[in-house]
């Protein structure tokens, strides 16, 4: 296997894995900071880099179905969050596509 091209981002604040510190997202892309992980507090960003996605899964959560999937960081292969792929509430519609990171993991 060959090395592996992380993607570097600039702005006024960056997060990133708290095992090896790889870039995730950026401030500007943080939809909301009202969401719950796993792990306590989490975000919901519109973009993240540097991350490997998992097999989709349905999982009941607090808001209904989703179709979601794991996602590890790109460098530690560390389980930093979930990308949602389909929301079986209409009003859950708007997380089809975005990212869940969990804030104790950034």
């Amino acid at each position: 296997m060959g090395m592996i091209l992380r993607e570097y981002l600039t702005g006024k604040k960056i997060f990133g894995c708290s095992k090896c510190r790889a870039h995730l997202s950026n401030f500007d892309a943080i939809i909301s900071k009202a969401f719950n992980g796993q792990h306590g507090r989490a975000y919901l960003f519109e973009f993240v880099v540097n991350v490997v996605e998992g097999e989709p899964e349905d999982r009941a959560m607090t808001t209904g179905l989703h179709t979601v999937r794991d996602i590890y960081c790109v460098k530690c292969n560390q389980t930093i969050g979930w990308k949602y792929d389909k929301a079986f509430e209409t009003s859950q519609k708007y997380k089809e596509g975005k990212y869940i990171l969990e804030r104790t993991l950034l």
